[in-house]
């Protein structure tokens, strides 16, 4: 490519991942020569500022034409447009959780490096967004992966923390692995890495022996992206990764990770199997030919993430198979392969983005003031803190799918389209009997919040168990943003659904 070519290229459709790029080598600037008694503080101000500027930039962006350079490996499209939207919101919040975490064990010295590495992850889960290609894929899933990795284990003075990075590093390498061995194959048999190409070549596939290691490709991809999304049974590592990282670390894998996890498979999965013949032109897709293996995976995630919640006593912990669980449901989603399944995973993701980010932003205070993120702890915060009870409770039965919030809409979406086309009767009954099953450890959360005595602080305890809570400015408007969207998306869901459906067509535009 000359010179000439490469500055006549539409560079203004990366205008948000260049916003993002370019700060964050400002903050490593500035981060370098501040001295060090100066808070770093004003590095996550600065952060939450250029995600806030790539918003607005990204909403600029909707309702055009899909758009592509670099040979097709970097694509707008509506699809890519919807998902920023969701990683930058809940990129925003975390480091709203961020500028107001308090720091102990050794974090403060480490605060620089963790804006930028957090907001280098963002950019990674951008990227994903926007690939048109395998490798650019590959490259934007390491760049989400690397950092993630070092924020898990930045408290490098706590065992549990030091823990939770090698099963994360551990877990995440060999889940790499397995996916790009399994990309491997495609590029083998078709001589290409750009996903439209290779769904051209694939849709006239007619040797049964490609075909078979196509399915092989298809199972390795499977099994290395389910890491990623913490499905089973590719989940062991979530729930110790969870408990150890900081709070707003554990929010980010929670929620921007996962986004960015289900992008990838959508992006992969319904491109390039969603048009390889099985045997020939005119023959089923093998994406259809292996619906069972996603039903099997999403019915054993919804059934172990919420049946091994019920047992534990570490909310973070519980947190984690939810986390878990509520990735069975998208499954259920992706499993059905209808026209709706691009609608119905983003406002799940949109839903699940409020109440999950509102829950672990008291879920952070309190651990601040008790010192542990024991259940146990939550017990009397109706007393103590009336306003951030009812809060997490609104969350909470949220998360559950209670009606008139966020969280049943996303569900009841999913449910409906588990009926459209072919029916998934097995998987619509396993969705309801877990969501069933998953009131039980959500209001035990709430009973702990409402019905139990609050604990006393003991003698000299200072800022114990049974004290006040004084929330910071960034909590506050994380739970304000959580809650409003919450109820304001489970009352009036058209909002969103109506900006999805008149300015982002999806359908087309991921195929075209």
């Amino acid at each position: 490519m000359s010179f000439e070519q490469f500055q006549s290229l539409n560079w203004s459709i990366m205008t948000p991942e260049f916003i993002i790029l370019a700060v964050i080598a400002i903050l490593v600037i500035m981060d370098l020569f501040m001295p060090k008694h100066m808070d770093r503080k004003i590095l996550g101000w600065i952060g939450i500022a250029a995600i806030l500027a790539a918003m607005v930039s990204v909403f600029g962006m909707a309702g055009g034409h899909v758009e592509s350079i670099l040979h097709d490996t970097f694509r707008l499209d509506s699809f890519a447009i919807a998902f920023k939207l969701l990683i930058l919101g809940g990129g925003a919040l975390v480091l709203f959780l961020a500028t107001s975490y308090k720091a102990t064990d050794g974090l403060e010295r480490y605060t620089g490096e963790f804006y930028y590495l957090l907001l280098s992850a963002l950019l990674g889960a951008m990227v994903m967004t926007s690939s048109g290609d395998l490798i650019t894929l590959y490259i934007g899933l390491e760049l989400l992966s690397i950092p993630s990795y070092i924020l898990a284990g930045i408290q490098k003075d706590r065992l549990s923390s030091n823990e939770s990075a090698m099963k994360y590093v551990i877990n995440g390498g060999i889940s790499s692995a397995i996916a790009l061995f399994g990309m491997s194959y495609v590029y083998g048999l078709t001589g290409s890495t750009n996903l439209l190409e290779i769904a051209g070549q694939l849709s006239m596939l007619m040797d049964g022996q490609q075909a078979y290691l196509l399915g092989l490709s298809f199972l390795m991809i499977l099994v290395g992206l389910s890491f990623k999304l913490a499905a089973a049974p590719y989940h062991m590592w979530a729930p110790d990764v969870y408990q150890g990282a900081p709070t707003p670390v554990t929010s980010f894998l929670s929620v921007v990770s996962k986004t960015a996890g289900f992008v990838i498979v959508v992006r992969i999965l319904l491109t390039v199997f969603g048009s390889a013949a099985t045997n020939g032109p005119g023959s089923i897709p093998i994406l259809l030919d292996m619906q069972n293996y996603l039903a099997v995976i999403a019915a054993a995630t919804m059934i172990i993430g919420n049946v091994v919640a019920l047992r534990q006593s570490d909310i973070k912990r519980m947190f984690a198979y939810s986390s878990i669980a509520h990735a069975g449901y998208l499954l259920v989603a992706v499993t059905t392969l209808t026209s709706n399944m691009f609608y119905s995973i983003w406002f799940y993701l949109l839903a699940y983005l409020f109440m999950n980010m509102g829950a672990f932003a008291v879920i952070q205070v309190v651990s601040e003031k008790t010192g542990s993120t024991k259940i146990a702890d939550f017990a009397g915060l109706y007393r103590r803190s009336p306003w951030l009870a009812v809060t997490m409770g609104i969350l909470l039965i949220s998360l559950a799918g209670f009606p008139g919030t966020a969280g049943f809409i996303g569900k009841l979406n999913i449910f409906v389209g588990a009926f459209a086309g072919q029916p998934h009767y097995v998987l619509a009954s396993v969705m309801i009997a877990t969501t069933v099953v998953s009131y039980f450890y959500y209001f035990g959360v709430m009973t702990q919040i409402f019905f139990r005595p609050a604990p006393a602080a003991s003698e000299g305890e200072g800022e114990g168990a049974g004290s006040k809570f004084n929330m910071p400015f960034g909590i506050v408007v994380v739970l304000i943003v959580a809650v409003v969207g919450s109820v304001l998306f489970g009352i009036m869901p058209n909002i969103a659904l109506d900006f999805m459906h008149n300015n982002l067509d999806i359908v087309q535009d991921f195929f075209s």
